[in-house]
């Protein structure tokens, strides 16, 4: 049977997909943990996940930000930097996401926001590069933890992941972020390795001081 050329370029661009979602999964394993028996860390990384019209989180964000609330109040972490997009007036991800916060109870002065994470990659190069970061806890949901550990370790930050689904999401959301994680993925593994990006950074603002260096 002979293979077409559009059938061979199909092919590469499937493996293109699939190889690097296979590598970040299986690179994931080892760092994922549960609230439970995850150690104390200084900080949680909580990513951006999208604003309604009127401006309040989406379901995917409510959770992560749950989920860092829940890691706070057992005594997990002592900060939490909240990343997000805020290039323009009336989007202002990072600053929705800590209004959020502090009405689950968790004091603003323990909240550090980011107001430049407009993607992983971005975040986790800020964590390290403008935030001082060298160990954290990565709160997201089980489709995007693998691309952001990953990220997040080949940059120089040691990290251990929680999932943050706290709920069963509507079949149109589910396929839709599962699908962008795909091509998210291989873009990921050709910027942490080849392309090298350098995202907006500005004045260092140390999360983190040599007396956290004990912090696993």
């Amino acid at each position: 049977m002979t293979i077409t050329i559009a059938s061979a370029i199909s092919i590469l661009i499937l493996i293109a997909i699939l190889i690097p979602n296979l590598i970040t999964s299986l690179s994931a394993k080892a760092n994922i943990g549960s609230i439970e028996d995850v150690l104390p860390h200084k900080v949680a990384i909580v990513f951006g996940a999208g604003l309604w019209r009127d401006g309040t989180p989406t379901p995917v964000l409510r959770d992560r930000i749950e989920t860092a609330a829940e890691l706070y109040f057992q005594g997990k972490v002592e900060k939490i930097l909240m990343s997000g997009d805020n290039r323009f007036i009336d989007y202002n991800e990072p600053g929705a996401m800590k209004q959020y916060a502090i009405s689950l109870g968790i004091p603003g002065e323990d909240i550090v926001l980011d107001f430049a994470g407009r993607r992983t990659y971005d975040t986790c190069y800020r964590a390290k590069n403008i935030f001082g970061i060298d160990n954290a806890i990565l709160v997201t949901q089980k489709f995007h933890l693998p691309r952001a550990l990953y990220i997040c370790k080949q940059l120089g930050i040691k990290v251990t992941g929680i999932t943050a689904d706290r709920r069963v999401y509507s079949v149109h959301s589910s396929a839709f972020w599962r699908l962008r994680e795909f091509v998210a993925t291989s873009v990921a593994l050709w910027e942490v390795h080849v392309s090298k990006p350098v995202p907006v950074l500005g004045k260092p603002e140390p999360i983190t001081s040599a007396e956290d260096k004990g912090y696993l």
